[in-house]
């Protein structure tokens, strides 16, 4: 009897849209974790429809420096998580992963007091996100409302677009803070996306 080795076909590595979730997915209410206040952004179900249209998947990337910052415990994530695949789920969307940053270098809370690789503008959650499921970091995109958002699809290798809506203040400019593009909500950058990747066969 003899034998013979299968060799299987490497998984091929698919492009992703990454999301900011306050501000960009939703409604920015500050440190909220009560579900009924979170709201879809302006553009935000329309946005959500056309990545479901196309089949690319999407992730949430969000700082959630309230656990740090003790004004809210860890598990009140598990609510806010629910609620964010309730509401995507309505516009006949679904998340693939959601990816949080509990941590602060400032905060009061052990052992989310500490300095981190996953805190945007660190593009630590993209990174984690793309080796757990297999995304072409370099095909993907990354929407935010303000450019640590932009700073952290940048560093991970992403094309990044920033929402013009008023949430960025500060615009401290740096290398890594340019976007590939400007969009004034997220049905505009859903847009941006859909044509990209359409146009390089990029998702089904």
């Amino acid at each position: 009897m003899t034998s013979r080795r299968v060799m299987h076909e490497p998984r091929k590595r698919r492009a992703a849209v990454f999301l900011d979730k306050d501000g960009t997915l939703l409604v920015d209410v500050p440190y909220n974790v009560e579900p009924e206040l979170m709201q879809l952004a302006p553009g935000a179900f329309e946005a959500l429809q056309i990545f479901a249209r196309i089949g690319v998947p999407v992730y949430v990337i969000s700082n959630q420096s309230g656990v740090a910052l003790d004004r809210f415990p860890v598990e009140a994530l598990n609510a806010v998580e629910m609620r964010l695949h309730e509401l995507v789920k309505r516009c006949g969307a679904s998340l693939s992963g959601i990816y949080w940053c509990p941590h602060h270098p400032q905060g009061s809370i052990a052992p989310y007091k500490r300095s981190c690789s996953c805190r945007k503008p660190s593009p630590g959650m993209l990174l984690a996100a793309a080796d757990d499921h297999h995304i072409a970091l370099e095909s993907s995109w990354f929407i935010g409302d303000i450019l640590d958002d932009v700073e952290a699809g940048n560093r991970a290798g992403c094309r990044t677009i920033l929402l013009d809506n008023g949430n960025e203040t500060v615009w401290r400019r740096g290398p890594y803070r340019e976007p590939f593009c400007v969009a004034g909500d997220l049905q505009q950058a859903a847009l941006t996306v859909q044509s990209a990747l359409q146009a390089t066969e990029l998702v089904q």
